[in-house]
């Protein structure tokens, strides 16, 4: 009688959780760019982006919340990569924790849009969108691969 096999990748679930990592760090990254070269994020007709990124609530000790945003997604990136090509469940464990406290930072800053600053970022409501849906995958991915 041979051992179970172990699995290799984190197979569909790595790579969702991948991809939404990666839009996440695209839109931080963007929204930080934008910052740093003084300019107001490109919104379209709906035009909040511009009221957010002026707030005070833009910057945290003097440093731009995309900033977070980007180190975040990139801990996050690496974590989902680890997990999908290694299948280690300590990567995936990690993304979920990750996730957890991201849920916490894009709940908070979504309040502050929605009642403190009065205007919606499009770049911001997308950003959070991939933190909840990759955070939903992951606890999908933990409970459906545990032993």
């Amino acid at each position: 009688m041979s051992a179970p096999e172990t699995p290799v990748s984190g197979g569909r679930y790595g790579l969702a959780l991948t991809v939404l990592a990666a839009i996440g760090l695209a839109i931080a990254s963007y929204l930080l760019t934008a910052r740093v070269l003084g300019e107001a994020p490109a919104c379209g007709p709906v035009k909040g982006c511009e009221t957010v990124a002026a707030s005070e609530y833009a910057t945290v000790a003097g440093l731009p919340v995309a900033l977070f945003g980007v180190v975040f997604s990139l801990v996050l990136v690496g974590a989902c990569l680890v997990w999908w090509r290694r299948a280690d469940r300590r990567a995936l464990y990690l993304a979920y924790g990750l996730g957890l406290a991201g849920i916490i930072a894009v709940v908070y800053l979504t309040y502050l849009e929605l009642f403190v600053i009065e205007a919606i970022c499009v770049w911001c409501v997308s950003y959070a969108i991939t933190i909840v849906a990759g955070w939903v995958v992951v606890a999908v991915a933990a409970w459906s691969t545990s032993d």
